[in-house]
């Protein structure tokens, strides 16, 4: 049984290494900050038992588009989506992505939200 939680700055240093372990595209603490500090409530944890970081969740809303634009529409973005292996088949990243769509939905006004995914995944 895992809980899915929002992150806090102390999650950070483990979300960065849960990403290490499970992904090719890695990014720098500061890029961790910048969410943190951008988009507090759109980043998420699942802690096992012992309170260990096995997944998580890095989104944002776009910010390159015009928002003063008559046709522009608010929309989010996962950044990064990652489950330790020893947790995977249970679920942990379906709950993450859901928890992350109705944060950008209710608190961000998001429309829609887009996720790039390699082919070889």
């Amino acid at each position: 049984m895992v809980n899915i939680r929002m992150a806090t700055v102390q999650d950070l240093i483990e979300m960065q290494q849960c990403n290490l372990w499970c992904l090719p595209e890695n990014y720098q603490m500061k890029y961790y900050f910048y969410h943190q500090l951008t988009w507090p409530q759109l980043l998420w944890v699942a802690e096992d038992f012992d309170g260990r970081i096995v997944g998580y969740v890095l989104a944002k809303m776009e910010e390159n588009d015009d928002q003063t634009a008559p046709d522009y529409v608010p929309h989010g973005h996962i950044t990064s989506l990652a489950v330790l292996r020893t947790h995977r088949k249970r679920g942990i990243a379906t709950m993450l992505m859901r928890r992350a769509q109705l944060e950008m939905e209710q608190v961000m006004g998001a429309k829609y939200v887009s996720l790039h995914v390699r082919k070889s995944n």
